[in-house]
C-alpha cells in the first residue's frame, strides 16, 4: 500500500455582522472566534512544521477581522469597556443577558468565578431584572472580563506569562486590568492574518477562498438549479438570474485574497460546498484551479455508481478517494469530494473521547481507506479529504481540542503510511486524469439547496433581494447617484445575497437570535434605498421570519405512569417531553444518520423516566453497541451505564466511581426504557437536570443525542400537574 494523502481542510467563516451604514456591529463572534479558533488553529499547525493542510478563509470574514484591527468595535465590546461602577440599568441587564454566551461545560464551568457568576444569574429561571440586585459592581466587572477571557485559546496561555497570571488571579480585577485584557484581545486579533500568511509563505498551509459574501453560487446563477435535487421545489416569485453578481463575488474574492496574502488562491470552497455545472466556467475564469464539495455530489453526478451501503462503507473507494476533472476541456477544474463520515467524527463525536485515542482512531480509518483503495487499484495513491468548520466544534471539546489536534498532527506527520498534504501539493504530485461529464447541482448538506430555498421564508427573502436589486439597477441607469454611493449600495446588496441569512430561516436551524439575523438581512436591503435617498418599501420593515421556532425539545406535560418493559405504549408516554434527532442543528450540521431517532422523557413522583426509539427494533439496532450511557451535565459527574447485552442491570457512576447499589431499572426490546430514582441522582424538587444519551462501542462514544446541547428539565413538585392544568 502506498502512503495515503491526508488533506485536512479547515473552513473559517462567520456571517457579515456589521452594518456599515450605521457603523455598528451587534454580534461579537468574529472577534471572539479570532482570539480562540482562528489564532489557535494556526498555532497548532505551526507547532508541527512537518504537517501540511489547507485553510479556507472567507473574504467577508477577513474584512471583519481587519475592521477590528483598525479600531472597530461591536455592542458586546462596547459594554465590556464600560466602567462597571457607573453602568446604567439597561447596560447591566444587557451584560447579564448576553455575557454567558459560551459552552457551559468547557468554557464556564472549569473557571470557578465564571461558574459562580452564572449560578448567581439564574439563567432560565430569573430575568435580568430579577438577577440585577444580586450583583455587586465588582462581580459585574469580573463578568465583563470572563466573557472575553474564556474565548482566548489555551495555546496563548502557554506562551504568554502575563496572560497566564491574569487568568490565575480569577477575580477582583480592576478597570485598568480589564482594559489591559481588551487591548491584549485586539493585539491577538491582529495576529490572525499575518500568522496565516506566514504559514502560507512557509509552504505549510495552502490558503483558499470563497465567493466574497458567501452566497450560494448556483442559486445566484439560476434558482431553478434547485430542482435538479428537488424536482418539486417551489420557486420564489422572481427567478431572474444574477450571473453578474455571481461573477463579482468570485472576482472580488480572488482580488482581495491576493491583496492580503500576496498571491492568488489556487483553490475555492464554494459557499456550503454548493456547485453546479453552470457555474464552473465563471469559477475557472478567475484563475481558480480546483474546488471542493461533498461526496454525495460525486455519487449523484455518476448516477449513484459511487455510494455508501447500509453500514456506511463506500462501494467504490478508488472512485471517491481521488480528485476528478470537471468543466470544459479549455477551462478544466480539478474537484475533490469530502469524506463526510470522517468530517462528522471530528465535528460531532471525538469531542467525547480520549484525545490520543481519537487521533489514533481517525488515522487508523484513513489508513483503512488506503488499504481499501489498494485492493481495487494497487497503483492508485489514495487521497482522503476531510473538510469541516475550523471554529464551531472546538468549544464542545473539554480542552478546546488541543489534545486531539496535537496528537493528530504529530502522529500524522510521523506515520510513514500517511502523507499530510495541502490539496495543491497532492494535485501537483499526482495529476488528475479522470473527468466527470456533468456535475450535479447541490451542496454539502443532503446534496441539495433545501436550506437556502426550500422554505417559504427563504423564498420571501429571495423576492426581497430581487425587489431591491431591481430598484438599484434602475437607480444606476438614471445616473443620479455618485460612483461611491452606488458602490456602497451594491455592497449592501451583495451582503444580503449571502447564504447565512437563509440558513436561519425555516425550521431546520436555530441560532437563539434568529430575529436579529432577520433584522440584519432586511437592514442591508433597506440601506440600499437609504443610500440612494429613497424610503425603503414597507415590506423591508416587516419580519421575514414567521415560522414558530422548533425548540430542541418539548417539556413533559404531566406525571407519567410508565412500566419499564421495553414495549412501546402510546399512553404511557403521551405527556412526556420529546426530542427528535436533528432538531438541535445550529451553526453545525451533521450529515451522517443517527441510530437514535427520538427521546422521550419525564418523571413520576420519585423517578426520572427515559425512552429511546430507533427506526426499527431497538434491541436489534442498539445491540450493535456495547453500552448506552446517560451522561449528566447537571447534576455534574453522574452517569448511568446500560450494557446492551444485559440491559436489566444498569450501573450508576458518580464522579467516575461505580456505586455498589442502584434501584435504576432498564429494559431493551421494541424501545429502550430507563427509570432512575431522584435520590440516586442527588436531586430534589425544583432542581435542574441536564443530560444527553450516548452510544458506546469499544469505549468510543460513536453517537450522542442531542449532538449539540442537552435535554433540560426541572424536577417537579407535588403541585406540578395542577400548575400545568391552570396553564
Amino acid at each position: 500500500m502506498k502512503p495515503v494523502s491526508l488533506a485536512l481542510f479547515w473552513h473559517q467563516h462567520q456571517p457579515y455582522y456589521p452594518d456599515d451604514i450605521a457603523n455598528e456591529t451587534l454580534m461579537p463572534w468574529v472577534r471572539l472566534h479570532s482570539t480562540k479558533d482562528y489564532v489557535g488553529m494556526a498555532l497548532h499547525i505551526k507547532e508541527v512544521p512537518e504537517f501540511h493542510c489547507t485553510i479556507n478563509l472567507v473574504p467577508s470574514l477577513l474584512v471583519q477581522i481587519e475592521r477590528y484591527v483598525n479600531g472597530g468595535s461591536d455592542r458586546h465590546l462596547d459594554v465590556s469597556r464600560l466602567n462597571a461602577d457607573s453602568m446604567s440599568v439597561e447596560e447591566v441587564d444587557y451584560l447579564l443577558d448576553n455575557f454567558f454566551m459560551a459552552n457551559e461545560h468547557s468554557m464556564i464551568r472549569p473557571f470557578d468565578r465564571y461558574y459562580e457568576l452564572q449560578q448567581k444569574r439564574g439563567i432560565g429561571r430569573d430575568s435580568a431584572e430579577d438577577a440585577r440586585p444580586r450583583f455587586t459592581n465588582q462581580e459585574l466587572r469580573d463578568l465583563q472580563v470572563w466573557h472575553n477571557l474564556t474565548w482566548f485559546h489555551e495555546l496563548l496561555f502557554e506562551d504568554d506569562t502575563e496572560l497566564r497570571e491574569f487568568r490565575k488571579k480569577g477575580k477582583n480585577w480592576s478597570e485598568d486590568e480589564k482594559e489591559w485584557l481588551l487591548d491584549k484581545q485586539r493585539e491577538v486579533v491582529g495576529q490572525v492574518i499575518p500568522l496565516h500568511r506566514e504559514l502560507m509563505e512557509g509552504g505549510q498551509v495552502e490558503l483558499t477562498t470563497t465567493p466574497f459574501y458567501h452566497p450560494i453560487l448556483p442559486l445566484l446563477w439560476d434558482k431553478k438549479s434547485a430542482r435538479e435535487a428537488m424536482p418539486g421545489c417551489t420557486m420564489p416569485k422572481y427567478t431572474e438570474s444574477y450571473q453578474d453578481d455571481a461573477r463579482k463575488h468570485l472576482d472580488r474574492a480572488v482580488e482581495y485574497h491576493e491583496e492580503l496574502f500576496g498571491a492568488k488562491p489556487n483553490g475555492l470552497w464554494p459557499s456550503e460546498g454548493s456547485v453546479s455545472q453552470d457555474v464552473l466556467g465563471a469559477i475557472a475564469d478567475t484563475g481558480i484551479k480546483w474546488i471542493a464539495t461533498d461526496e454525495e455530489i460525486l455519487g449523484h453526478s455518476m448516477n449513484h455508481f459511487v455510494h455508501r451501503d447500509d453500514h456506511g462503507n463506500v462501494n467504490r473507494p478508488e472512485m471517491l478517494y481521488r480528485p476528478w476533472k470537471v468543466g470544459s476541456d479549455h477551462q478544466p477544474l480539478d474537484i475533490i469530494f469530502r469524506d463526510h463520515g470522517l468530517s462528522d467524527l471530528i465535528g460531532f463525536h471525538y469531542q467525547r473521547n480520549e484525545p490520543k485515542w481519537a487521533a489514533e482512531d481517525l488515522l487508523a480509518k484513513v489508513k483503512g481507506i488506503g488499504r481499501a483503495v489498494a485492493e481495487h487499484d494497487p497503483e492508485q495513491n489514495a487521497f482522503v479529504p476531510i473538510v469541516l468548520d475550523g471554529e464551531n466544534c472546538w468549544e464542545y471539546y473539554t480542552d478546546g481540542g488541543i489534545g486531539f489536534l496535537r496528537n493528530l498532527y504529530q502522529q500524522a506527520a510521523a506515520d510513514p503510511m500517511i502523507a499530510p498534504l495541502t490539496v495543491s501539493e497532492h494535485l501537483k504530485k499526482y495529476p488528475t486524469t479522470n473527468k466527470i461529464p456533468r456535475l450535479f447541482a447541490g451542496s454539502w448538506i443532503n446534496h441539495d439547496f433545501y436550506i437556502w430555498i426550500g422554505h417559504q421564508e427563504d423564498r420571501d427573502g429571495w423576492d426581497l433581494v430581487h425587489i431591491t436589486r431591481e430598484f438599484l439597477v434602475k437607480a444606476e441607469e438614471k445616473g443620479n447617484a455618485s460612483k461611491e454611493v452606488l458602490e456602497q449600495a451594491w455592497k449592501e446588496l451583495f451582503i444580503a445575497e449571502g447564504s447565512d441569512w437563509y440558513w436561519w430561516y425555516g425550521d431546520d436551524h436555530n441560532s437563539g437570535q434568529d430575529d436579529l439575523f432577520d433584522e440584519l438581512f432586511r437592514r442591508h436591503l433597506r440601506n440600499v434605498f437609504t443610500l440612494l435617498g429613497e424610503m425603503p418599501p414597507s415590506k423591508l420593515f416587516e419580519p421575514v421570519s414567521h415560522f414558530e421556532r422548533r425548540h430542541l425539545h418539548t417539556q413533559p406535560q404531566s406525571l407519567l405512569g410508565v412500566n419499564v418493559d421495553g414495549r412501546a405504549s402510546f399512553f404511557e408516554w403521551k405527556h412526556a417531553g420529546h426530542y427528535e434527532s436533528g432538531s438541535e442543528r445550529g451553526t453545525m450540521t451533521m450529515v451522517t444518520e443517527n441510530v437514535i431517532n427520538d427521546i422521550y422523557f419525564g418523571f413520576d413522583t420519585e423517578r426520572l423516566l427515559l425512552r429511546c426509539d430507533t427506526s426499527t427494533l431497538a434491541k436489534t439496532e442498539l445491540c450493535e453497541f456495547d453500552e448506552i450511557r446517560i451522561r449528566f451535565v447537571e447534576p455534574y459527574g453522574v452517569e448511568i451505564r446500560v450494557d446492551c447485552k444485559t440491559p436489566e442491570t444498569p450501573q450508576l457512576y458518580l464522579d467516575g466511581k461505580l456505586q455498589p447499589h442502584t434501584s435504576a431499572v432498564a429494559a431493551l426490546d421494541r424501545i429502550f426504557e430507563l427509570s432512575v430514582p431522584y435520590k440516586e441522582l442527588g436531586v430534589d424538587i425544583d432542581q435542574r437536570i441536564h443530560f444527553a444519551v450516548e452510544l458506546v462501542r469499544e469505549e468510543e462514544s460513536v453517537e450522542r443525542a442531542p449532538s449539540e446541547g442537552t435535554i433540560d428539565l426541572t424536577i417537579p413538585g407535588a403541585d406540578f400537574e395542577s400548575h400545568m392544568w391552570q396553564a
